[in-house]
């Protein structure tokens, strides 16, 4: 029985996704060492499933769809940089989420509590509504990089209506994660 790598993400429309694109490509020149998130994977994530056999992944569409039913579109803004744990020692680099933060986590929230009911594991972290684009594979290098993010700490990518919530796959190969939308779970 194949066995899905799936996660939870609000997709982003083309104009954030080329905003934040275009800002990668500035700054993968400064550090080619990070793994740079490729545009087309760009996403917001809410939660992650892990590898399911089919029938858990048709708990997974009940409890996205209870999830939607309790909530409505929202707005998210996007601006600055930041990188996890902080910059000075970054391992995650992200594009901050300013407007909307609230309706996200309540949104994470009713999904967390919706696939608790059908027997998921619950985040133990809180959860931080931000936008990754890289990944630290080497900390040695970054001070231009570090400098680049520092002085953009405030720019702004652009705002993204929130009609929808989807279920994605998550495909890993040598090239690189391919993900794909299984299901899509609109707002009432």
């Amino acid at each position: 029985m194949e066995r899905v790598r799936s996660f939870v993400a609000i997709l982003l429309d083309d104009a954030l996704r080329a905003a934040v694109a275009s800002e990668i490509a500035r700054l993968k020149v400064l550090a080619p060492r990070v793994g740079w998130i490729a545009p087309p994977n760009l996403h917001l994530t809410l939660k992650f499933l892990g590898e399911l056999p089919p029938k858990t992944l048709e708990l997974a569409k009940e409890g996205l769809t209870e999830a939607v039913a309790g909530g409505a579109p929202f707005r998210l803004s996007f601006q600055g940089l930041g990188a996890f744990p902080e910059l000075a020692r970054p391992r995650v680099l992200w594009v901050g989420v300013v407007e909307g933060t609230q309706a996200a986590q309540g949104l994470q929230a009713r999904v967390e509590a919706a696939l608790a009911r059908r027997g998921f594991a619950q985040e133990e972290r809180p959860y931080s509504s931000h936008l990754t684009i890289g990944r630290v594979r080497e900390p040695r290098g970054l001070a231009g990089l570090q400098e680049a993010m520092a002085r953009d700490a405030e720019m702004e990518f652009g705002r993204l209506e929130v009609r929808a919530l989807s279920l994605m796959r998550s495909d890993l190969s040598p090239a690189g994660a391919r993900y794909t939308e299984l299901a899509a779970f609109p707002f009432p």
